[in-house]
């Protein structure tokens, strides 16, 4: 390595750290992130939606998701006015495309849902852009 070269960031083994409320509504306990291994281009996380939850309509802006839902059922209206729909069940994986507004919630009363989410941006809620616009459609 040249004195001019960063030096390359080490393996590390974690667990999800302390909860943090995201601005779409939703608490996260993130893991993988810019702040804790000093990530790039990634970001991991653990969600837990509680019984009856709803985020707030929003987008990631540049940066695309996939999640793994681990136990629960989750239900996610998306597209430019929420228009289409899906329902996620413990196994299935999903990808969010970048700047593609969503809106999940947790369609059991009683039941938490809980998720691995990982992102493509490293500080995750950087790229998170509101869109109250649409929090009144399918309310």
């Amino acid at each position: 390595m040249t004195s001019d070269e960063a030096p390359r960031p080490a393996c590390a083994r974690l667990r999800a750290g302390e909860s943090i409320q995201g601005r779409q509504g939703f608490t996260y306990a993130p893991a993988i992130s810019a702040e804790t291994v000093g990530a790039s281009g990634i970001h991991m996380q653990l969600l837990t939606v509680p019984p009856g939850a709803r985020a707030k309509a929003h987008k990631h802006q540049h940066h695309e998701t996939a999640i793994h839902v681990l136990s629960g059922e989750v239900g996610m209206w998306y597209g430019d006015r929420l228009e289409h729909h899906m329902v996620t069940r413990a196994g299935d994986f999903v990808y969010v495309p970048a700047d593609t507004p969503h809106l999940p919630y947790n369609l059991s009363p009683t039941e938490p849902a809980v998720a691995v989410v990982a992102r493509t941006d490293p500080n995750e809620q950087e790229s998170v852009v509101m869109l109250p616009e649409l929090d009144a459609i399918h309310a």
